[in-house]
């Protein structure tokens, strides 16, 4: 594969295009398989990699900082990569555990809607589903997951589904949020910004909770509501179960 195969490879749904040193290091320390990677500065990604990842290599050709540039403006480091096989909604639903999944209704936003995933893998949840037209897994969305996709399962549903799960939706007209109304397995459902979750989910949900806020203050980024919601399970000690990483594979 060559730099060149780059754009085409954002528009491939069997790939991924990965931009900027952290996006690749998650990516190799949690199973991914790169095709081929491109910096224009060897010896600084080196020391990047020797400081933050030396757990991973990083085999990238060195190429002319303008054809790099032209690619990929804003970062020292471009790779492309398998994109992972997901779970269906349902065998996503279906994972034992009493890690919540967290539910997304089409996101709007896709740096957002990773920094949801980046939020989820940190907190060790079991998953992120998201529905409407937004590809989760969007070069845009992997850049703001610094590459946290491939450390736990993101897939896309036509219509929000919950299975045996507890629905717990995210509503800032609902009960104060308190861990002991969240149940383990939950669905922990989060609408936009703007709009919120849609009238027939909240109509389904098991609970309606909302994040306490200062008065005045009307809503949350969507990525700070999901992170505020996870470490306060996690730091009640009922969130989700730390897992050793997937071993890290060699750069390609």
């Amino acid at each position: 594969m060559e730099l060149s195969d780059v754009r085409r490879a954002r528009r491939d749904r069997a790939l991924v295009v990965l931009e900027g040193f952290h996006a690749i290091k998650h990516a190799l320390r949690f199973g991914g398989e790169l095709l081929g990677a491109w910096t224009a500065d060897a010896a600084e990604l080196e020391a990047l990699r020797l400081r933050l990842a030396p757990d991973v290599a990083i085999g990238a050709a060195v190429v002319p900082l303008d054809e790099l540039a032209a690619v990929v403006p804003r970062a020292q480091v471009v790779a492309v990569a398998r994109r992972p096989v997901q779970p269906s909604p349902d065998a996503l639903l279906a994972a034992p555990g009493p890690a919540p999944v967290v539910l997304l209704e089409d996101p709007r936003h896709l740096g957002n809607l990773g920094a949801c995933v980046r939020v989820a893998a940190a907190a060790a949840a079991a998953g992120v589903l998201t529905t409407g037209r937004q590809d989760p897994w969007h070069p845009d969305a992997l850049r703001g997951s610094a590459g946290l996709h491939f450390a736990l399962p993101v897939t896309r549903s036509r219509s929000p589904r919950t299975g045996d799960r507890p629905l717990v939706a995210l509503d800032p007209a609902g009960d104060r949020l308190h861990s002991a109304a969240v149940p383990p397995r939950a669905v922990l459902a989060f609408g936009t910004e703007r709009d919120g979750l849609s009238d027939e989910l909240l109509a389904r949900a098991d609970a309606r909770l909302a994040l306490p806020m200062r008065p005045g203050v009307s809503s949350l980024n969507l990525a700070t509501a999901v992170s505020g919601v996870l470490f306060g399970l996690a730091l009640s000690g009922r969130g989700g179960t730390r897992a050793p990483p997937r071993a890290p594979s060699p750069g390609r």
